[in-house]
């Protein structure tokens, strides 16, 4: 295992945004229970939240009720996130985030604090707000261990950035085996220039919000043929744990079945040997060929849409059409979702769910296809 930060570090981190829920919509804290308890006993002590993680701060009450009032303190790592950009707020409200964080976790201490999903149109903001200083402060005080931020932009962006900010201790990058040629995510190109910087990474959505848990059926073929007893959620997050310079590799697992197939392979994680990397890659070029809608339901698009979109779940009912060509099914999910919903022709092209996406998604024009596709 190797060291980050003086520490050893397991290479699978528990991400705590997509946690399982009951039928009221109210996460199902006793199975989390169950699942940091798993992850607990397999030696992995990562957890990673964000102070916009659910309706209010759900995500880091969970973190506190099935980890930290129930485990020593020295025994796992945390990290959460202050967003600047979400929702209309000045300096101040920024920064009493931490704080909020820190009531809501009882951690006494984040061992990971990041500024949460800088992108072309937000950035300034946290220069703005003087968010960088502030977290170097809260370094200085103890109440942050390292800080680091997370990104959905530009290489070009990412090297302004650390050029600017060399003392950022870490980044976090979304890395994934289909993302890593996609011009809009340009995982390779950020990955190259953070370990240019000589930055160590986090990785967010290995599994592209799910999508490479149950990827297209050429794809499946491929992976099925090379390892016929893995998951396909295996090969994603093998994959980005092979890569040198990481970590951890954050899983949003959102059962106890998760939890299980993931801590299968990664409780003694081996990198992708030779035949596994070719296979990665023919999997990377029957991917190529199919046009989906790259959404891995992040919900950001959705926290100000002024139409009431359910933009996320539009797009997973087109996909089911693009992808695997169920056009009836996808039709009878989106006839179901407009029952309570805005329809997709409904958009008025505000724009505010683009500058949110990080996927930098074309999300206007997809609605305007969706619309086409559903309501013709």
């Amino acid at each position: 295992m190797e060291k980050y930060f003086g520490e050893s570090i397991p290479k699978l981190g528990f991400g705590l945004m997509r946690l399982p829920q009951l039928k009221d919509e109210t996460i199902d804290i006793e199975q989390v229970k169950k699942m940091v308890d798993a992850f607990m006993d397999a030696g992995l002590n990562y957890f990673d939240t964000a102070y916009v993680y659910g309706t209010d701060g759900a995500s880091e009450k969970a973190a506190k009720q099935a980890l930290v009032e129930r485990y020593p303190r020295e025994r796992y790592y945390l990290a959460t996130k202050l967003n600047a950009w979400l929702g209309n707020i000045d300096a101040e409200a920024a920064k009493r985030q931490l704080d909020t964080s820190l009531g809501r976790t009882g951690a006494g201490y984040f061992d990971f604090y990041l500024l949460h999903a800088l992108q072309e149109d937000n950035y300034k903001k946290y220069e703005e707000y003087g968010i960088w200083d502030f977290v170097k402060e809260q370094k200085e005080k103890g109440v942050i261990k390292h800080w680091g931020f997370s990104f959905h932009a530009s290489p070009k962006l990412l090297d302004q950035l650390l050029t600017e900010h060399p003392d950022t201790e870490f980044v976090q990058l979304q890395l994934n085996y289909a993302d890593w040629e996609n011009p809009d995510v340009a995982s390779r190109r950020c990955y190259e220039v953070a370990r240019k910087h000589g930055k160590s990474i986090i990785v967010m959505e290995p599994v592209k919000g799910g999508q490479l848990a149950n990827p297209p059926e050429a794809v499946q073929q491929i992976l099925k043929e090379a390892r016929p007893e893995m998951s396909f959620a295996s090969w994603a997050i093998r994959y980005a744990a092979s890569l040198e310079g990481i970590i951890t590799v954050l899983s949003g697992m959102s059962n106890l079945a998760q939890m299980e197939d993931n801590l299968s392979y990664m409780k003694n994680f081996q990198p992708l040997d030779t035949q596994e990397q070719a296979a990665i890659r023919k999997a990377q070029e029957a991917l190529n060929g199919i046009h989906s809608i790259p959404c891995t339901a992040c919900r950001y698009c959705t926290e100000n849409c002024p139409m009431g979109i359910p933009i996320p779940d539009i797009f997973s009912a087109r996909n089911k059409q693009l992808v695997w060509g169920r056009l009836e099914e996808g039709k009878q999910d989106y006839q179901e979702l407009i029952k309570k919903a805005g329809k997709a022709s409904a958009c008025i092209a505000c724009g505010q769910c683009e500058r949110a996406c990080p996927q930098q998604i074309d999300v206007i024009n997809r609605l305007k296809d969706c619309a086409a596709s559903f309501e013709n």
